[in-house]
């Protein structure tokens, strides 16, 4: 009888590991160190969508908080295969509201290879100030219903972000000052130094 209980929570384990979903979104900057000196600076920060169910990316919901002063303007741009978009707009200080993504499943197939898995959601061009210095953390939220919804092409099944487990992965931009400002930094950081002793 033992031995028959854990053959049964064995396989249900299995079964539970097996039916695992996994998606994640990730924020890709073009550069990740930007140079101001030469007055306010752009960068593209694409966001990548993944996941182990499925074969096309069909839609989701996502906001960006920064909480950046040095972040002056952000705007989005969906990738090509999406088709229904609600752009929630700059919010400022870096954050970015929620903004919806999605294409419809067509009467036929195949969806766009360029919805595949892996593949750009869509890009942010973000503005930053002159003369910043510093680091801005963005960071992904996750809105409702879902932040990621996929298509199984062969099967016809609908996966969802919500019903599974969802990485959000951010990314780091850091501002340098000018190279006039820096050596200044850096004889300031040695004269004081030199006090010290």
């Amino acid at each position: 009888m033992i031995r028959t209980a854990t053959i049964v929570i064995s396989l249900a384990g299995l079964a539970s590991a097996a039916s695992a979903q996994n998606f994640s979104l990730t924020l890709v900057p073009s550069a990740q160190t930007i140079d101001t000196s030469g007055g306010a600076a752009t960068v593209t920060v694409t966001i990548i969508g993944d996941a182990d169910v499925g074969t096309h990316m069909l839609g989701g919901v996502f906001g960006i908080q920064t909480d950046s002063a040095s972040i002056i303007d952000m705007q989005w741009q969906p990738a090509i295969w999406s088709t229904f978009n609600d752009d929630g707009g700059y919010a400022g200080n870096g954050n970015y509201n929620q903004t919806l993504y999605a294409q419809l499943i067509p009467d036929h197939f195949p969806l766009p290879d360029s919805s595949l898995l892996g593949n750009p959601i869509g890009s942010f061009q973000v503005t930053i100030a002159a003369d910043q210095v510093g680091q801005a953390e963005m960071s992904i939220f996750p809105g409702e219903p879902f932040a990621m919804e996929t298509h199984d092409e062969v099967s016809g099944r609908l996966y969802r972000s919500s019903d599974g487990n969802l990485t959000l992965n951010g990314a780091t931009l850091t501002f340098v000052p000018a190279p006039g400002a820096a050596s200044l930094l850096a004889f300031a950081g040695v004269v004081v130094a030199r006090r010290r002793r």
